[in-house]
């Protein structure tokens, strides 16, 4: 059956005309009060400055040489642009205004002061970790979860700063000393070779002592006041069993020659002591059961100053899970070491932009250690 057309239907066409002009004033009446209904959302002109600048100190932090040092006293005058807003907001945002600067300061000249303070005072109220007595932990949102115990309760307490963009107080352990007396150097020296003895026969992780051709120990001055601790071998250490050789090992020479150091004054070793397959990242308890072996390594050499080389060797000596642009220009502990956590030489090698905080990292060691570097 045909259908009479619009065209041809003067009384149809006026209708779908008035039926669409009024389905165009109701949408528009409806856009209209939905746009009442949603006001903008207005941005805290504080916070906006605040967070813009904790941004700017991070990457800094991280290296990054581009970045101008942000000026208070001209993003406090940006912000008299932005309209007030809640008073109640920004005098909350100007209370957090000196942290910040603060936070954003560089190490002072001279040898700067080791912070001493409690890592379990960093932990954030809303989720406080386990008491003595081994209870339930209890977050903001009164879930139960189960308390998690270290397997070795005498690595520091992990500590979590307020903003992932700050950076951190510093992290020690527990206990302030080693435990035991000191043993002379020529007991040092026999009990570190026992315990590179008992590292070469070990089996505890099948997939790394099935494909390593040697074990990885540590070498140097059984007696150091620096000791370099970094992550786990690769192909060229894996080969010839000493730790960073190649081309890494290289560029970490000239770093502790800058310093106006040599490798037979230090000590250099690793977290883990077989190559992984691959060269891919320690896996399950591969790297726990390494934790043993540099523990008693430290605990005979005893030096005054560890330096981490990387993100692995900070965050396992540590407890960690931050980054090494957090973990640095702060002074650490471990034990009665100092720690100064840096970029790993591999890293560096691939990435030069990295050297200059680098450099700047070791700058502020030799400074505390009183140790004057020549000028170049």
């Amino acid at each position: 059956m045909n259908t009479p057309s619009s065209s041809n239907n003067p009384n149809l066409a006026d209708g779908n005309s008035g039926q669409s002009a009024s389905e165009s004033q109701t949408q528009e009446s409806l856009v209209s009060e939905s746009q009442e209904a949603q006001p903008a959302e207005s941005l805290d002109p504080q916070q906006t400055t605040f967070e813009t600048a904790a941004l700017a100190a991070h990457l800094q932090r991280a290296g990054i040489m581009w970045l101008p040092r942000p000026d208070l006293d001209s993003i406090e005058q940006i912000a008299t642009r932005f309209d007030a807003g809640d008073n109640a907001v920004v005098g909350a945002a100007s209370s957090e205004a000196p942290q910040l600067k603060g936070a954003q300061s560089e190490p002072a000249q001279g040898k700067p002061a080791l912070a001493r303070t409690n890592p379990a005072s960093h932990q954030p109220e809303a989720n406080k970790g386990p008491d003595s007595s081994g209870s339930v932990t209890t977050s903001s949102n009164n879930r139960e979860e189960p308390a998690q115990k270290r397997d070795t309760p005498n690595r520091p307490t992990a500590t979590r700063p307020g903003s992932r963009l700050q950076g951190v107080s510093a992290i020690q352990t527990p206990e302030s000393e080693y435990s035991g007396d000191p043993e002379p150097p020529d007991q040092r020296t026999l009990q570190l070779k026992q315990l590179e003895q008992t590292v070469e026969s070990c089996t505890l992780c099948p997939a790394l002592a099935s494909c390593r051709t040697k074990t990885v120990f540590g070498e140097g001055n059984p007696s150091p006041r620096f000791a370099f601790f970094g992550d786990w071998p690769g192909e060229e250490e894996d080969l010839v069993g000493q730790p960073f050789v190649g081309r890494a090992g290289d560029l970490l020479t000239k770093m502790m020659q800058a310093c106006t150091l040599q490798r037979a004054d230090v000590y250099i070793l690793t977290t883990v002591k077989c190559r992984p397959p691959g060269n891919r990242n320690p896996e399950g308890d591969e790297q726990s059961n390494c934790r043993s072996y540099y523990q008693q390594q430290f605990n005979l050499l005893r030096p005054e100053y560890i330096v981490c080389l990387g993100a692995a060797s900070a965050q396992e000596l540590l407890g960690t899970k931050l980054s090494v642009g957090r973990l640095r220009g702060t002074l650490h502990r471990y034990f009665a070491s100092k720690v100064l956590v840096t970029y790993d030489p591999a890293y560096l090698d691939r990435n030069p932009a990295a050297k200059k905080a680098a450099w700047t990292d070791l700058k502020y060691l030799m400074r505390d250690a009183g140790i004057q570097i020549p000028k170049r």
